[in-house]
C-alpha cells in the first residue's frame, strides 16, 4: 500500500513503444477537449538560461496535472541543462516524474522523465497532424536533427508515410548522424539542406531548435503549410505568426507565456481570441482543424505535464506486470 515503485531510463523502454506513446497522448488530448485532463500552465525555475543568477546555463519547470481517463496525478520536474552539464558529456534534458493515487495520495511511482519527455513532444505533432493533415503521405522540413528531430521523424512515421525530409542543422554531423538513423524510418528521402530556406518546404515544417534568433522567414512558407515552432524561444519571424490563418495550441495560458507566441503576447500584439483552437478541442470534435487546403496553420504543442503523467501511470502498471524496477517505503 505504501510501497512506491521506482523505474530507471531502461525500464520505461523495455515497456514501452512510441504507438503507446501516440495512443495516451491522442487520449489525454481528448480528455483536454472535455475537461477530464486537468493541468495547469508550468511553472518554470530559471538556472542562468536567462537570468544572470545562477549562472548554470539551465532551466527546471514543474508540471502537475490529473489525468481523468486514467484517474491519475502527478508531477514532472524537468529541464534542460547546457554549461556543467553538456561539458561532462550528459544529455540536454533531465527529467524525473513522480506519481501519485489521487484519491488517498499515496506516491504510486518515481521515475526517469527524460525518455517520456522525447517521445512524448513527437507524439504530440503526430497527433496534431492527425486531426489536421488529411493525407497519408507527408512532406517534412525539419530544423534541429538531435534527440527531438529523431523522436519527432519517429512518431510521424507512425502515423503517416513520410515521402521526403528536408533537414537543416546548424551542425553538420548532427544531420549526417540523423540521416543515417532516420533512414530505416522514412520510407522516402532525406536531404541534409544548407540553408534554412531550403528545409521550409513541405506538408508540415517542425522546428526543434535551442535558436533564439526569429530564423524562419514568413515568406519562405507556402499555402498549405502547418508550422510546428516548439523550440523553447521564438524560431519565426513575427509576420509569420500574425499572417497565420488559424493558431491551434495544446494549452492556451502556457503557450502565451513561454515559448513561440510569448513575446508577441507580452507587447499584447496577439491573445487568446487570437487562438483558432487547442488541439484537445480537435480531438474532442469540439472544433474543426482545417477548412481549406491552402491554409497556413501554426501550430504549437509545447508540452503539458499531462502527458507525461499519462504515459507514466501507462509504463507504472506494465512495469508491475513484467516485476521491473524497485520499490521504496517512504512511509
Amino acid at each position: 500500500m505504501n510501497e512506491t515503485a521506482l523505474l530507471s531510463q531502461s525500464d520505461i523502454e523495455s515497456v514501452l513503444t512510441m504507438k503507446d506513446v501516440i495512443d495516451i497522448c491522442d487520449k489525454t488530448f481528448v480528455g483536454f477537449g472535455e475537461g477530464t485532463t486537468i493541468c495547469p500552465a508550468k511553472v518554470g525555475l530559471d538556472l542562468g538560461e536567462n537570468a544572470s543568477y545562477p549562472p548554470y546555463e539551465g532551466f527546471m519547470n514543474a508540471m502537475p496535472a490529473y489525468v481523468g481517463w486514467l484517474d491519475s496525478a502527478g508531477i514532472k520536474w524537468a529541464g534542460g541543462m547546457l554549461g556543467e552539464r553538456k561539458k561532462l558529456g550528459l544529455p540536454y534534458i533531465t527529467s524525473l516524474i513522480m506519481l501519485i493515487n489521487p484519491r488517498v495520495g499515496n506516491f504510486t511511482a518515481i521515475m526517469d522523465g527524460a525518455l517520456i519527455t522525447n517521445w512524448r513532444t513527437g507524439a504530440q505533432t503526430a497527433v496534431a497532424l492527425k486531426y489536421l493533415h488529411r493525407k497519408q503521405s507527408i512532406r517534412i522540413g525539419l530544423y534541429g536533427a538531435g534527440m527531438q528531430g529523431h523522436t519527432q521523424t519517429m512518431a510521424i512515421a507512425e502515423l503517416f508515410d513520410i515521402e521526403e525530409v528536408n533537414v537543416y542543422d546548424i551542425h553538420n554531423p548532427a544531420a549526417e548522424q540523423y540521416k543515417q538513423d532516420m533512414q530505416e524510418i522514412v520510407k522516402g528521402s532525406i536531404t541534409i539542406v544548407g540553408h534554412p530556406q531550403e528545409a521550409a518546404v513541405g506538408d508540415a515544417i517542425i522546428s526543434v531548435t535551442q535558436s533564439k534568433d526569429k530564423f524562419i522567414k514568413d515568406s519562405w512558407i507556402a499555402p498549405g503549410t502547418i508550422v510546428f515552432p516548439m523550440g523553447s524561444y521564438q524560431e519565426c519571424e513575427d509576420d509569420l505568426i500574425l499572417n497565420a490563418d488559424k493558431i491551434i495550441v495544446d494549452h492556451i495560458d502556457q503557450c502565451l507565456h513561454r515559448g513561440v507566441l510569448k513575446e508577441l503576447a507580452d507587447r499584447q500584439l496577439i491573445g487568446r481570441k487570437n487562438i483558432h483552437a487547442t488541439i484537445g478541442e480537435l480531438a474532442a470534435g469540439r472544433k474543426e482543424g482545417r477548412n481549406s487546403a491552402d491554409e497556413r496553420i501554426v501550430c504549437v504543442p509545447i508540452g503539458t505535464g499531462a502527458m507525461d503523467v499519462a504515459i507514466a501511470t501507462v509504463v507504472l502498471g506494465k512495469a508491475c506486470e513484467r516485476h521491473l524496477g524497485g520499490n521504496f517505503e517512504f512511509v
